[in-house]
């Protein structure tokens, strides 16, 4: 897959992640843990834990089951986007998820990363589905996702254990696309 960096509002860069990013990337995390968080050991907030994971992240990319993209500028990174699952075959869907850094929500920054994201899931990966989920109480992430196209397909009880509990979530989904995708095999 050859995924390019795109332009978004504000300077920002959407791009694809790689293991340099690693100190600023703890940075990024450090500075916004927050509610809607899982529980994460305190070596994920480093630079050596970030090279780790994004290290492991490059190998699932070239085997074609996650999409790491970041978003920054200046050599600040203030959200991540994820498309992981990745399913081909006759599903051909996968999983989003993302976070935009505090100082930046509500200036349109996450619903034009999912519109780009979900763009990129259909021309260049190749996805018909989307899906993805919100804490039941993250009204602002279920707007971003309802702007972006996608809708509300249920509910999961006890679907992520957060903050000391497990918590329900609202599930969505986006359809990219009803083309027959017996060519892509």
């Amino acid at each position: 897959m050859d995924i390019r960096p795109e332009q978004l509002a504000d300077g920002m860069t959407l791009r694809l992640a790689e293991p340099a990013d690693a100190p600023a990337l703890a940075v990024a995390h450090a500075e916004n843990r927050g509610p809607y968080d899982p529980y994460r050991p305190d070596s994920f907030f480093t630079a050596v834990g970030q090279r780790e994971r994004l290290e492991t992240q490059a190998r699932e990319y070239a085997a074609g089951r996650v999409v790491p993209l970041l978003i920054g500028s200046g050599g600040r990174i203030v959200g991540a986007f994820t498309l992981s699952g990745v399913v081909l075959g006759p599903f051909r869907s996968a999983s989003l998820g993302y976070w935009i850094a505090a100082d930046r929500q509500g200036r349109g920054l996450a619903t034009a990363g999912v519109e780009r994201v979900c763009r990129i899931a259909r021309e260049t990966v190749g996805l018909h589905r989307l899906e993805a989920s919100t804490r039941l109480d993250n009204l602002a992430s279920q707007r971003v996702l309802e702007k972006s196209g996608f809708e509300p397909i249920g509910m999961a009880p006890r679907y992520l254990h957060i903050g000391g509990q497990w918590r329900d979530y609202r599930l969505f989904q986006r359809i990219l696309h009803d083309d027959d995708p017996t060519s892509a095999f």
